[in-house]
């Protein structure tokens, strides 16, 4: 029998800070610890809604399909040049996460996926945000692209089509070419999956 216990944590007080793409909010929480002592916290949260991230897998050629896109949190994080490597992802806005996977996959790559799988959520930085990241695998056949790709102009993307073999892009991890989270996470998933794949 599940026994329900109270919640060690309530809001005392929550302010919206700003709110357009990002809605960040100032919230002061009262925390009752393990030990019984209770503590107040004062933290920021940043949500900007739900999200969906897909790998590209050609098993014929057993190849990966990312993009290379600007991204600025990673400029101003220290990343070099702030491109970075990474599977296809978007917000979910009024899709589920697997039409939105579908979606993304065409505007960012071209590409039409098919037996898509889900295979994990994340949340990729939960210390201050919001983010659920549906994650999936998906096949497609990187020999027929069925648009252009490139992302969406009006949205600001100028989005890198780039395929390599799936040997390649695992090494990446730990050379640095890779350091997207998700990406990474789902790299090491087809790693312990790739007969799915073969």
């Amino acid at each position: 029998m599940l026994v329900e216990t109270p919640s060690p944590i309530r809001i005392v007080e929550q302010k919206t800070v700003w709110k357009r793409f990002i809605h960040l909010r100032t919230i002061v929480l009262e925390q009752t610890r393990a030990d019984g002592r209770v503590e107040w916290l004062d933290r920021e949260v940043h949500d900007h809604g739900a999200a969906a991230a897909v790998l590209l897998v050609d098993p014929a050629r057993q190849s990966v399909v990312f993009v290379r896109q600007f991204r600025p949190g990673a400029f101003f994080g220290g990343h070099p040049d702030g491109f970075l490597l990474e599977v296809p992802a978007g917000l979910l806005d009024d899709d589920g996460p697997q039409q939105a996977v579908a979606r993304e996959a065409m505007e960012e790559t071209g590409y039409a996926v098919s037996d898509v799988r889900h295979v994990f959520d994340t949340f990729a930085s939960p210390g201050t945000l919001t983010e659920r990241v549906s994650c999936f695998a998906a096949r497609i056949d990187a020999a027929r692209r069925e648009g252009s790709g490139g992302g969406v102009e009006g949205e600001g993307e100028d989005i890198e089509v780039v395929e390599m073999p799936i040997d390649e892009a695992c090494g990446l991890i730990a050379s640095g070419g890779i350091v997207d989270a998700k990406t990474i996470m789902l790299l090491q998933w087809l790693m312990l999956n790739r007969g799915e794949f073969a």
